[in-house]
């Protein structure tokens, strides 16, 4: 069974892309459980403060109403119920707005986040959206290797870019 994720970028802070890229976020599509269980813990864990907030205060405002009109406990235990479904529905968005100022790069579609990941960051180093790490000097004692490459290298033929998202890139009219 395939996930969708949502990829966001944080904003550069190093200016080294790859130690930028760690700190990139997937956010699953689809139902939470953990949220729906256990809403203000799940929110506090992923440090959604505000939403924390608007969750409170919603909270008190919902059971001040039905403590003014004087509902059942019935009622009140099928609306906690209810909040509690809303939320674990909706917490990927919740998510999601909690990173608005962060930059949203697409989408990605994988077994799980590790897949999601690895198909997502390979697309990323293919396009060129991150240079490629010099090689490691050998270590101490080891003898230089001259380095054989031609003085200009050949070019390698143009791959299409793969797909990450719902559609593949706009090609030109012919």
């Amino acid at each position: 069974m395939t996930k969708t994720y949502t990829v966001h970028e944080p904003r550069k802070l190093t200016g080294d892309p790859a130690r930028d890229a760690e700190r990139f976020e997937f956010v699953r599509d689809g139902f939470h459980f953990w949220a729906f269980l256990l809403q203000p813990l799940w929110m506090l864990w992923r440090r959604m403060w505000l939403v924390l907030l608007g969750y409170v205060i919603l909270s008190i405002a919902i059971n001040a109403t039905l403590w003014a009109i004087d509902a059942s406990g019935g009622v009140r235990l099928v609306v906690g119920f209810l909040i509690a479904l809303l939320v674990g529905f909706e917490a990927a968005t919740l998510r999601r707005w909690t990173l608005r100022k962060w930059t949203n790069l697409g989408v990605v579609v994988g077994r799980d986040q590790e897949d999601a990941e690895r198909r997502f960051f390979d697309a990323w180093v293919a396009r060129g959206e991150i240079p490629k790490m010099p090689a490691a000097p050998p270590p101490p004692g080891m003898p230089q290797v001259a380095n054989l490459a031609p003085a200009s290298p050949a070019r390698a033929p143009e791959l299409p870019p793969d797909v990450i998202g719902l559609f593949p890139e706009p090609e030109p009219r012919r």
